[in-house]
């Protein structure tokens, strides 16, 4: 089986469903899970995600709801036992997240099955991902340089990183780095379905010259230059994984590619402040490993 096709990104993934299946009461690392599907730690979870339908904490959850339903049906089990050896905190968690599975809750359904009716309201299917699915994707392999940015790090969710922009332009405006050469450019390097909210990191980036030094809060970094597979995401930032998983799980594989232990980077092509969130335009870039 040839590297890199869409065949053999669905064995590995096989691989890792069966690993989770076997430790559904455990706790598996990002590292462990990326392992068994030979990817890399940070583009792992997009992977997954683009081709399973849905993240890995979300099937987890749909696995253990699953099989409460059998716990409910054939045993005398309390409720309340069920829901913690799901994962609940509470009976009341459990119940909310049951009902809004199958349209009842959980009592309700156990009174049904111990009458003889085990069929169920809802089928608790994956949701998917608005482009899910697709390989036909407007996608590209382009080879792009090395860019030398200046940047300002923030640390904590995504969608906070305002500030550090606001940081860097305050710092870039007076210098004259932001005339229209200059390329917006946002890295993230954590995945934040695995990553601690508050220890998610994300750098705010500017093209600049070779003569623009680090100072204070502002550094400089060189982004690694490289193959990238790129597509262009027309819509709101905070819609921006429904790209990344038709990228990851589903074009790249079409394209016998496999990606780079690198983060991807967004090159954000208009002013959120002028544009409506409907037409802000990102170019996504996930770096590539060279062709075999």
């Amino acid at each position: 089986m040839a590297k890199g096709t869409v065949e053999d990104y669905r064995e590995r993934l096989n691989r890792v469903l069966v690993l989770l299946e076997s430790r559904l009461d455990e706790p598996v690392s990002l590292e462990d899970l990326a392992r068994a599907a030979h990817l890399s730690p940070c583009h792992f979870h997009r992977v997954f995600s683009g081709m399973v339908g849905e993240p890995v904490a979300a099937y987890q959850r749909r696995l253990r709801l699953q099989r409460a339903v059998g716990q409910l049906s054939l045993s005398a089990r309390p409720v309340t036992d069920i829901a913690l050896e799901a994962g609940y905190e509470s009976h009341e968690a459990f119940t909310r997240a049951f009902k809004a599975a199958f349209g009842e809750t959980p009592s309700a359904y156990r009174k049904r099955a111990a009458a003889g009716d085990r069929s169920l309201a809802g089928a608790l299917r994956p949701v998917l991902p608005a482009n899910h699915g697709r390989n036909d994707m407007e996608a590209e392999i382009v080879r792009l340089p090395a860019r030398r940015v200046a940047f300002v790090r923030h640390v904590g969710p995504y969608q906070n990183c305002g500030a550090a922009w606001a940081k860097l332009c305050a710092w870039a405006g007076p210098k004259g780095l932001l005339g229209p050469q200059a390329l917006c450019i946002g890295v993230g390097h954590d995945d934040p379905e695995i990553t601690p909210p508050d220890k998610v990191r994300y750098d705010a980036c500017i093209t600049v010259p070779d003569t623009v030094a680090a100072e204070g809060e502002v550094g400089v970094q060189e982004l690694p230059g490289g193959e990238f597979a790129q597509a262009v995401h027309q819509g709101p930032y905070e819609d921006l994984a429904s790209t990344y998983y038709a990228l990851c799980g589903q074009w790249i594989p079409a394209q016998g590619r496999e990606m780079r232990h690198a983060p991807g980077q967004e090159v954000y092509l208009n002013h959120p402040d002028r544009t409506p969130p409907q037409d802000l335009r990102t170019l996504v870039l996930v770096p590539l490993e060279p062709a075999a």
